[in-house]
């Protein structure tokens, strides 16, 4: 599979984009960027130096990934969500040498106009409303709205709502595949998985 970039993007050489992968309109990736396989950029992102995307990452318009970030596979960037990388900025301080590392982890969702203060990181698919502000580390498969953003409950891998309490232990079902979730002591973890894959068909 060959990599699709548009005639407007700037892909400064060095760049890594893996197989698959697609580059829209007006999209800026710079020389020391490591993206991998069947990624997709859209209109007007841009990728820094320090930054390292897994597979099968949509990052979608208006996206800015600064140096520090480090998406894991199958992360999905809503439109205009913003990564920053320095905790106090000042225009007139120097802090290059301050950048706070950021981990989005495999499989999480950040929604439109959301923003991930730097510093943090999003557990396995964990879910980020729109417009929520990340202020601290998000758990594996929680769902997390508002600002600052707080946990109002837990998500499955496909995305759907998991009828778990915010504490204690419980099971809950997947409504859409099938599987089959624990939560013990404040972790949730997935207990089975259906026939035909951990995403069902």
């Amino acid at each position: 599979m060959s990599v699709t970039i548009h005639p407007t993007a700037i892909i400064d050489p060095g760049a890594q984009i893996g197989a698959g992968s697609r580059v829209w309109h007006w999209v800026h990736i710079c020389a020391g960027a490591v993206i991998g396989e069947r990624c997709s950029f859209g209109q007007n992102v841009f990728v820094g130096n320090d930054v390292r995307i897994g597979n099968n990452v949509k990052v979608q318009n208006n996206v800015s990934v600064y140096d520090a970030v480090t998406l894991e596979d199958d992360v999905f960037c809503g439109p205009s969500m913003v990564f920053t990388n320095v905790y106090n900025p000042r225009s007139a301080v120097a802090r290059k040498e301050e950048y706070r590392r950021t981990l989005v982890k495999q499989g999480a969702t950040m929604g439109a106009n959301a923003t991930i203060v730097c510093g943090s990181t999003v557990g396995r698919y964990a879910f980020v409303g729109a417009g929520a502000v990340v202020q601290k580390d998000v758990p594996d498969f929680a769902l997390v709205v508002g600002v600052p953003a707080r946990q109002i409950g837990w998500m499955s891998r496909f995305g759907e709502r998991l009828e778990l309490p915010l504490q204690g232990s419980g099971e809950a079902v997947c409504p859409h595949t099938g599987e089959r979730y624990v939560l013990q002591d404040g972790v949730v973890s997935v207990a089975e998985c259906p026939p035909g894959g951990p995403l069902g068909s």
